[in-house]
């Protein structure tokens, strides 16, 4: 096989096993692999819009309205309207959200050291800063495609 094509399967087999283990980590909160990321995002900057935290997150508006609409309705979130844009409102998280996220956190690092066991710390840093690059180039491709798009 292809340093090319084992780039892709190897990237993929490691994001389906990421989200199959936070599905099941996370499932006694009522949390997924889709929606811990919207926490920790508020956690960062709470009050942000759906569509700030959409672009946050890079999905688009429609999965977030579902994913918010799931939290609020399980006490993570509250909503307020924006008294600028009357049109929107801001989200704040809930004690509930508060007391869950370190919890979250603490398991995305015990995923993390499972997954790079046997790495020294010099090697993980080497990792982050290759996908780092690889991610800073998809994300150039991302935006060429989407001007092309906006423009048609």
């Amino acid at each position: 096989m292809s340093n090319n094509r084992l780039l892709i399967k190897t990237c993929t087999h490691i994001i389906r096993k990421t989200q199959a283990h936070f599905d099941c980590a996370f499932k006694k909160y009522g949390l997924s692999s889709g929606s811990y990321p919207y926490l920790l995002a508020l956690s960062d900057e709470e009050g942000i819009s759906l569509d700030k935290i959409s672009k946050k997150l890079g999905v688009d508006k429609a999965m977030s309205t579902r994913t918010i609409q799931k939290l609020l309705a399980q006490g993570y979130l509250t909503k307020t309207p924006d008294m600028e844009d009357l049109r929107a409102f801001r989200l704040y998280l809930t004690d509930r959200a508060r007391d869950c996220i370190p919890k979250v956190r603490g398991e995305i690092i015990r995923w993390i050291d499972v997954i790079t066991d046997g790495l020294t710390e010099q090697e993980k840093d080497t990792v982050v800063r290759l996908l780092l690059q690889i991610e800073a180039n998809a994300d150039k491709i991302e935006s060429k495609r989407m001007d092309e798009t906006q423009w048609k």
